[in-house]
């Protein structure tokens, strides 16, 4: 059963948890990003909005339900954000020379070729650590194995990448192990 708040109620509530909101999103956001004001407003319309309308049943407590909207909201914004980078990069990327775009797609060519030249354990290990950018524990779970064996086949699977890639990238110095890069 869902119960109704009085208006007297719903103003106590965000007087209450604007603060601890406002903290949140400042946190998660960074104070820099422009419109965290306007999360945390939006986050409390959200809150007031499902309260008159019954969708707060008290199966947890208040402050549990307006933390969850905070942090759906917040996630909203980082994947806004990440994708307007993306969009960014894409249209910094366009504006490469037709020898620098051709050098890029060989590039990754040669490295897609030395990445299917290891076996399916090392390729998917290196897959989800440098492509999906999961921890070690992430991948671990994901695969059904210690953390431990993920940093061998990541160690073995780099110095593999590593020895191959070598011949091709001579002005590198071949240090493709210490960091993630391999998404060039």
């Amino acid at each position: 059963m869902s119960k109704q708040f009085s208006s007297q109620e719903l103003e106590e509530i965000i007087r209450r948890y604007r603060p601890v909101v406002g903290f949140s999103v400042k946190k998660a956001l960074g104070p820099t990003y422009p419109e965290w004001e306007d999360v945390v407003q939006d986050v409390l319309t959200q809150v007031i909005t499902k309260l008159q309308t019954g969708e707060f049943r008290g199966e947890c407590s208040l402050g549990t339900f307006i933390y969850t909207i905070t942090k759906r909201r917040i996630v909203d914004c980082i994947r806004k954000k990440s994708k307007v980078k993306v969009e960014m990069t894409e249209i910094a990327t366009s504006a490469f020379s037709p020898e620098e775009t051709l050098m890029k797609k060989e590039r990754a060519e040669i490295i897609s070729q030395a990445l299917f030249k290891l076996k399916p354990k090392f390729r998917e290990i290196l897959y989800l650590y440098y492509y999906k950018e999961l921890s070690r524990e992430e991948v671990a779970a994901r695969l059904g194995v210690s953390e431990r064996q993920v940093s061998e086949r990541l160690y073995y699977a780099q110095k593999v990448l590593s020895k191959v890639l070598r011949r091709f990238f001579p002005e590198k110095n071949s240090n493709f192990s210490s960091e993630r890069r391999l998404k060039e």
